[in-house]
């Protein structure tokens, strides 16, 4: 599952607005506890000069989970993970502000979250207590500048809104990075107006998120990691090599999966180093079956992730059962199968093709500290077989190549993890022999509610939503 989700630790907002007299600034009030953080500059209000400004402070759990997930590779290393500040939209009875612009940017020195309530007329004053305000970052600590102390020019990001009501999605990869590399101090971020539109003559009024502390689980701050975990193992799926297609076409991948009591880890002769492997006539190797001639020769297999490793080949032979022997130096570490098929003129094993699926191991019930295979099984739809091919015959699952999964809440179908069908192909399914499967980490969800995998496959360039929804159960460990 190449999706991982990180909720903010401390959040507020800071501000310099009029109380409803017009005449007292709440400069030294916190909103640490409130459910909502919002972001505003109101200009003219008390006098045709005055300007009034709202930031929001937030801050995540960088060493405490997401350096720990790095340094236990639940995340990919630099350069093949990408991470998404998510803010989410509150609606609200108030003005909304159009065509206007965030800013994102580190926080340069720590900050207190604080215990504050009073969005309305800010009487949460922090009399130099603990939480943070216009003035104060800390108990006692006074930001260098009224409104806080930021990492400017090359570290801002930005997000553009139009209607107002959307919500906030933002690539802050390198902002994390310099987090996990410790190149920038770790104080969280700061999401603020441009300062054309804080200084400016037009109002922006206002723009409201929920906060940490929001009853909506699925609604509060996030840092998002996203990346392509899946695996596109070809021993199910392996066609012969064919003067008809290119090099790369001709060019398969399988895997090897060394599961020590259920638990993948690295050959430890091998580690993370190289591995070889040869195909053969035979599962006796050298001892009773013939070399079969691949490009390369001698294929060179490397690291995958923990204890898989994997090998890129083609088999120049007109046969349809090979064995991969899998080695290094004098010792031979695993014997596989691969099934290849031959590709004809006339076949086209591109075809657009619809699919009846099923989730064969999918339970009515998860816990919350769950994480499980779950394996999705397609068969073509026109498929009719004979009653000796089902009589005589495992029937084997169909492979997409391209097949992405959502859930969704049953409730109020509530998208909590979309389609990752973009760029970084986050939610793509893996597929073996078996055919296709995802991993699934259950504690992404929350508990006591009903949810549902749904499925959409890229068939010849065009996405096509599976009419099947797969529902179950979440309750707390």
């Amino acid at each position: 599952m190449g999706v991982r989700r990180f909720t903010a630790t401390s959040d507020t907002c800071i501000g310099n607005w009029f109380q409803s007299n017009l005449r007292t600034r709440i400069t030294g009030a916190n909103f640490g506890a409130s459910d909502i953080i919002e972001v505003f500059s109101i200009a003219n209000q008390a006098n045709t000069s005055s300007l009034e400004a709202s930031r929001i402070l937030i801050d995540f759990p960088i060493s405490a989970s997401i350096i720990t997930d790095r340094n236990n590779n639940l995340i990919p290393q630099s350069g093949s993970v990408n991470f998404f500040l998510r803010l989410y939209n509150a609606p609200h009875g108030e003005t909304l502000p159009r065509n206007f612009t965030l800013m994102v940017t580190p926080v340069s020195r720590s900050w207190e979250e604080g215990n504050g309530l009073d969005l309305e007329e800010g009487t949460d004053i922090t009399r130099n207590g603990v939480g943070t305000n216009w003035i104060n970052a800390a108990s006692g600590t006074q930001w260098t500048s009224q409104g806080g102390d930021y990492l400017t020019s090359s570290y801002l990001v930005s997000q553009s809104f139009s209607q107002g009501f959307e919500d906030l999605e933002i690539d802050i990869s390198s902002l994390v990075e310099r987090w996990i590399s410790n190149n920038i101090a770790r104080n969280g971020l700061a999401v603020f107006l441009t300062s054309s539109q804080e200084s400016g003559s037009t109002s922006n009024y206002t723009k409201k998120f929920f906060s940490r502390t929001s009853e909506h689980f699925f609604k509060r701050p996030i840092i998002e990691a996203r990346w392509d975990s899946s695996v596109r193992d070809h021993r199910g799926k392996f066609y012969v090599s064919s003067s008809l297609l290119s090099s790369g076409d001709n060019t398969y991948t399988v895997y090897l999966y060394n599961y020590v009591t259920g638990t993948l880890k690295n050959i430890p002769t091998i580690g993370t180093g190289n591995i070889y492997l040869q195909v053969y006539t035979s599962a006796s190797g050298p001892n009773g079956g013939a070399l079969v001639s691949t490009t390369p020769s001698v294929v060179t297999g490397g690291y995958h992730t923990t204890g898989t490793y994997s090998a890129s080949f083609s088999i120049n032979s007109t046969g349809s059962v090979y064995y991969d022997i899998w080695y290094s130096g004098a010792s031979t570490y695993h014997t596989g199968v691969i099934t290849a098929s031959a590709f004809g003129g006339n076949d086209n094993i591109f075809e657009s093709k619809k699919y009846i699926s099923s989730l064969t191991n999918l339970k009515s019930v998860y816990n919350t500290n769950e994480k499980h295979k779950i394996r999705l099984f397609n068969r073509l739809k026109n498929w009719n077989p004979n009653i000796y091919t089902v009589a005589s015959n495992v029937v084997k699952s169909n492979i997409v190549d391209n097949a992405y999964f959502k859930v969704l809440r049953i409730p109020d179908n509530n998208i909590i993890i979309d389609y990752g069908t973009g760029s970084l192909n986050h939610t793509r399914l893996s597929y073996d022999s078996l055919g296709n499967y995802f991993d699934f980490d259950f504690s992404i969800l929350e508990p006591n509610y009903s949810y549902g995998f749904k499925f959409v496959f890229n068939i010849n360039g065009n996405y096509e939503e599976q009419p099947y929804t797969f529902k179950f159960n979440v309750k707390d460990t």
